[in-house]
């Protein structure tokens, strides 16, 4: 069974549990303190993998939706087509 993504509010339940923020941990990184919330929202590689990082999961764990794999239409096909 499949899950889905993480909801903002947990995430940001799994980070005050871990003694921060979105905004300390935007702050720690060099970021401006509201930089980080754009990872909830949107895909933001570097931004999801600090969120991640800080709640000692992956982004593919967090965020499945946007680490899905898309299976190639031409799979097992050469350059060619044959």
């Amino acid at each position: 069974m499949e899950t889905g993504d993480w909801h903002p509010a947990d995430i940001i339940a799994a980070l005050r549990k871990r003694g921060t923020t979105l905004a300390a941990l935007s702050r720690q990184h060099g970021l401006a303190s509201s930089t980080l919330a754009n990872a909830l929202s949107r895909h933001w590689p570097k931004g999801e993998r600090l969120i991640a990082q800080a709640v000692e999961k992956t982004p593919q764990e967090i965020w499945p939706s946007r680490y899905r794999r898309m299976t190639p239409q031409r799979q097992g096909k050469d350059i060619n087509g044959d």
